[in-house]
């Protein structure tokens, strides 16, 4: 009953989730442990309800957008896909190579990203859904085994860590911080990949939300669990040491000091955690996002759903596209012009995705009587509308200033 949910929430945790949840323990210690797992509780809402939509309807949440919410829709969507892309994709790759520089300094970080591009390329061309999944319930071990053991080795007051989970408190000057950790948990235009994850392993109908629900659950509460240990081990090296770290130095510069602190073992640990947590983004993104350029150009064209979307053209000449074109930021950068227009189209996506959630989903002609939203799923859908709204007009005003 587990393995789509695991799939969209590993592919969730990213070098972003990691590095807010890192400098918001190395800022704050054990007391904003909370903020991890409500994320993954805000992340869990959106998803179920990108499940029941699909579940209800017999169509993904993309193809009702587009043939019930018009063209505007269709052309942010499309301008945001395409940007996403290319952003993240060479954050991705990036990021891989930085966790194979430290694991074997051999090869720079540069050759690392490259050469993790073209293997997850040729694993998702030669690969079928069943080895994806399998593929990613391992990375989800070997992530969560690897963090889990340097966390129980990095001498963690249990104590307080439980009381930062149980009562919410939010420091001085620690908003945004806060608001970043809780943001960036659980994935952003990677949740609409779950509705082509049931199809693939062949859940649909109304009857199978119970299944997704379950499979969601236990996604997301493991998201929050690798949450809430990373701004753990953060607090116990180096916020107990007074080192503030920013940037994508930041979950290496821990696993230095775990090194410094207990031998070379937990900072080993650490490094094949980070590495599985964003090895399993590149194989999840990779595999997922170009169903949705295959998805759109279907819609564009009127063509009827494909239980083989994988196998198309489409899919194929985005994966590609996906795999190469971000490879360049390796060597010259991000331009500022397309940081600014990323930020712009990106910072409303969240709250896109949830205010028409609420809506739709409130649809009773679209979704039926016994789908449609209960007071239980509005609130969560209100207060995940309001927190990204907010995220959205500070990181535009901020990017402005």
């Amino acid at each position: 009953m587990i393995g789509p949910g695991l799939a969209v929430a590993a592919t969730g945790v990213g070098a972003g989730d990691i590095i807010a949840a890192v400098v918001a323990g190395s800022r704050f210690g054990l007391v904003i442990a909370w903020t991890a797992v409500a994320g993954a509780l805000l992340k869990f809402v959106l998803a179920e309800g990108v499940a029941r939509w699909q579940l209800a309807t017999g169509t993904t949440l993309l193809e009702g957008w587009i043939t019930r919410l018009g063209r505007p829709v269709r052309i942010y969507f499309l301008a945001y896909l395409v940007i996403w892309s290319f952003i993240v994709g060479g954050a991705l790759i990036s990021a891989c190579g930085l966790a194979g520089h430290a694991l074997f300094p051999a090869l720079s970080y540069r050759a690392w990203g490259a050469l993790h591009s073209a293997a997850v390329l040729c694993f998702v061309l030669i690969g079928r859904y069943n080895t994806f999944e399998n593929a990613m319930k391992l990375f989800v071990g070997v992530m969560f085994a690897a963090i889990i053991a340097a966390a129980f080795g990095a001498d963690i007051e249990v104590g307080p860590l439980l009381a930062g989970i149980a009562v919410p408190r939010v420091p001085a000057h620690s908003a945004g911080v806060v608001l970043a950790v809780i943001g960036g948990v659980g994935g952003t235009i990677t949740l609409l990949s779950y509705g082509y994850w049931l199809r693939e392993k062949g859940w649909t109908g109304p009857e199978k939300i119970v299944s997704a629900r379950i499979d969601l659950l236990a996604a997301y509460a493991l998201t929050g669990l690798f949450g809430v240990a990373t701004v753990a081990l953060a607090a116990a090296t180096l916020f107990k040491g007074g080192v503030v770290v920013e940037g994508k130095e930041a979950a290496l510069r821990m696993a230095t000091m775990l090194g410094e602190k207990g031998g070379g073992l937990g900072a080993k640990l650490l490094l094949i955690g980070f590495w599985g947590a964003v090895a399993s983004s590149l194989v999840g993104v990779w595999q997922s996002v170009p169903y949705l350029f295959a998805d759109f150009v279907r819609l564009s064209r009127g063509g009827k759903p494909r239980g083989d979307v994988g196998r198309t053209a489409p899919y194929r000449w985005y994966l590609l596209f996906l795999a190469a074109t971000p490879v360049l930021l390796l060597y010259v950068g991000k331009p500022i012009w397309l940081v600014i227009l990323y930020a712009a189209v990106g910072a409303l996506f969240m709250p896109f995705l949830a205010g028409t959630l609420l809506y739709m989903l409130n649809r009773h002609d679209w979704v039926g009587e016994s789908q449609a939203n209960g007071r239980l799923a509005n609130l969560g859908l209100i207060l995940s509308l309001v927190l990204f709204l907010y995220l959205a007009v500070a990181g535009i005003v901020g990017k402005a200033g």
